[in-house]
Order: structure tokens, then C-alpha cells, then sequence
């Protein structure tokens, strides 16, 4: 066990999935755009057969079909940094090649990674060839004692893994959607972009890269709508006669809500940190609501990333709304009533004197007035 967790296996894949992250919000929103705007992805640009709107989608598609490459090479340095750089990059494309998919492309990061440590560490060569260790050495032997194993290995295996696992959510009633959209929703949204989210990030991505669209779909809706619905609390407390927001936490939220509209959740954290525990109970639950709302109804935007964006590659838009309003309206009016009731003194509060400590919820403090 010890051993295992000197090798850091998260550890490796979380810093590769925050590698990866910008590539899915840049691709994701080109592919949005250019999608939501009557384009369409397309295997080759022919001069003069495109539209501006064609490119963007192209583009956009085009880097999202090289993920298994980039999650490959993210774990690779990860590991090995340098010197894992080239052999993740071959044994990730062989991945994507043999249709092992992101999957495929996390196994051959750790494969390339761990490997190009091996080369290092046992291969000894002659003093005037050290300096081709990193350039030559390291990554030739690599790449093709990595990729042979990944063809004639890891492929099959992966492939049969990959086709089950998708044959078998294609073929969930709606009652278990519910509850996996709730599942989904639930740990999407309690850590904010954090270890959590990532984790259930790499795990939809990778059914969205074999077709199934609506996981990934109701991760980002929850990391959408959340914002949104902090802001929506404000209002909703004033139906309440409560204050739930000092001056400061008001001013965050002119620029969290923003950001929510299209996928950044990590605006909300500075609130958050003042009232965790109250703050996390309300996201849970309209997490769960719109993830369960939006698995249920079919919403299966095409695309990993880009808020309200996402909206036009939907299939069935309508259900990408309607999981969203769900996750803000609930988010909201659960964030209304069990946050405390702040006085004028408290809402006036200064950033530098700091916010007042947390708080057991207590049912007095639940006021519907």
C-alpha cells in the first residue's frame, strides 16, 4: 500500500487533467461557436468549401479528438517530466490510433512515464552518450517498447472495457439516470473545480469520448449554474427579509455570476470560504437536482466546456435549460434559507476585518417570512 502511494497515481493524473483543462475551455468554446452559429466540424478543410463558422468547429473538433494525446503527455512529464515529454506523445497518438481512447491515453501516460523513469534509472551507456539520454535514448526505447505493449496489450482489453461500460449506461432506465445525474451532479459541484470535480471530470470525458454525451453535459451545467445561483440567492433572501451577503461577498459576486455563464465555477470559492458548510449543503442539493434533471431528460451537449454555450450543440436544447434553471432555481432558495441573516453592521463589514466564523446550522436560523 505504501508503495503504491509513493507512485501518486492521482497525484499525476490531477496535474495532467489541469494541463488538459485549457485545452478543452479553448477547444470547447471554438467548437460552440462555430457549432451554435450553423458550422459544422469537418474531416478536411478544402479552400473555398469552408465558412468561417466550418473553421471554428473544425478546430475546435480537431483538438478535442487529440485528448488522449494530451492526458498521455500530461501524466508522462508528470512523472518524468523532460524526458517523458516525446514517448507520452507517441503512445498517447497510438492510443487514440487503435481506438483505445482516453482511457487508452491515461494507461499509456503512466505506461510512457514510468517507463522513461526505467530507461533513466537502469540503462547505463557510455559517458559521451549521456548527453542523448533525454533526446534519443530515452525516448526511442520508450516509445517503442510503450507502443508495442499498448497495441498488443493494452489495446483489446481497453477497447472491450470501454464498449461494455458504454453499452451498459446506454441502456439505463430513467430512474437510474436520476440517480446518476444526481450522483454526478453531487460531486461536480462540492469542491468547486477541485480535486473532486477534476476526478469525475476525467471519468465523463472519457464516456463522452466514446459517444455518451450526457455526463460531461451534467458536470458542466452544475459548474454553470452554481454561480448563477449564488447570485440568484441574493434576490431570492430579500423575499425572505434576509441579508445573506456582506459588502464584499456582494462585489464578488458581480464577476462570479459572469464567469458561470460560461463554465467558471472557482469565482464563487472566496464566498464559499466564509460559510463552507452551508455553501457546500446548497450546491450538493441543486447539484443533484440539475445533474438528475438533466441526465432524465437527455440534455447531451457535444462539447466538454463552454456554459450557456454548450446549448446550441445540443440534440435537444430545451433539456440543457431546463437542468440548468433547475440546478440555479434549487442552488438558490436552499443557499436563502439556511444562510444566517447578516445585520447592517455585519454587511458593511470590511475585507480586512474579516468575516465571522463559521457557524453550526441551527433551525432557528431557516426563516420564511
Amino acid at each position: 500500500m505504501n508503495k503504491l502511494k509513493e507512485l501518486n497515481l492521482k497525484g499525476h493524473l490531477l496535474t495532467a487533467i489541469s494541463y488538459l483543462i485549457p485545452i478543452v475551455c479553448g477547444a470547447g468554446f471554438l467548437i460552440a461557436i462555430g457549432m451554435g452559429l450553423g458550422g459544422e466540424s469537418q474531416e478536411e478543410l478544402v479552400q473555398g468549401q469552408f465558412s468561417l463558422w466550418d473553421a471554428l468547429a473544425t478546430m475546435g473538433g480537431t483538438a478535442l479528438g487529440l485528448l488522449p494525446v494530451v492526458i498521455a503527455v500530461g501524466i508522462s512529464y508528470s512523472i518524468a517530466e523532460k524526458p517523458g515529454i516525446a514517448p507520452g506523445f507517441v503512445i498517447g497518438l497510438t492510443a487514440n490510433v487503435i481506438g483505445a481512447g482516453f482511457i487508452g491515453g491515461i494507461l499509456g501516460g503512466f505506461l510512457s512515464g514510468y517507463l522513461a523513469l526505467a530507461v533513466l534509472k537502469y540503462l547505463k551507456v557510455p559517458k559521451w552518450a549521456k548527453g542523448l539520454m533525454p533526446t534519443l535514448i530515452v525516448p526511442f526505447f520508450t516509445s517503442i517498447i510503450g507502443g508495442l505493449i499498448m497495441i498488443y496489450i493494452i489495446g483489446a482489453p481497453v477497447a472491450a472495457l470501454t464498449s461494455l461500460l458504454t453499452n451498459f449506461l446506454e441502456n439505463l432506465g430513467s430512474s437510474s439516470l436520476l440517480v446518476f445525474g444526481g450522483v454526478i451532479g453531487i460531486l461536480s459541484g462540492v469542491d468547486y473545480g477541485g480535486p473532486i470535480n477534476k476526478t469525475v471530470f476525467a471519468f465523463v470525458l472519457t464516456l463522452q469520448a466514446e459517444g455518451i454525451n450526457g455526463p460531461i453535459t451534467a458536470l458542466q451545467l452544475v459548474n454553470t449554474a452554481t454561480p448563477i445561483g449564488f447570485g440568484l440567492a441574493y434576490f431570492v433572501a430579500k423575499l425572505f427579509k434576509k441579508n445573506i451577503y456582506t459588502q464584499v461577498e456582494t462585489e464578488t459576486l458581480k464577476s462570479a455570476v459572469p464567469m458561470g455563464f460560461v463554465n467558471i465555477v472557482e469565482g464563487v470559492i472566496p464566498i464559499v470560504m466564509n460559510d463552507i458548510i452551508r455553501a457546500i449543503i446548497a450546491t450538493a442539493i441543486g447539484g443533484a437536482a440539475g445533474g438528475a434533471v438533466s441526465m432524465s431528460l437527455g440534455a447531451d451537449a457535444t462539447v466538454p466546456f463552454g456554459g450557456v454555450l454548450m446549448l446550441p450543440t445540443m440534440s435537444n436544447p430545451w433539456a440543457g435549460v431546463a437542468g440548468l434553471l433547475v440546478n440555479v432555481i434549487v442552488t438558490a432558495f436552499v443557499l436563502a434559507l439556511i444562510k444566517k441573516h447578516k445585520t447592517k453592521e455585519q454587511i458593511l463589514e470590511s475585507e480586512d476585518k474579516g468575516e465571522e466564523d463559521e457557524d453550526d446550522i441551527e433551525l432557528d436560523d431557516i426563516k420564511v417570512t
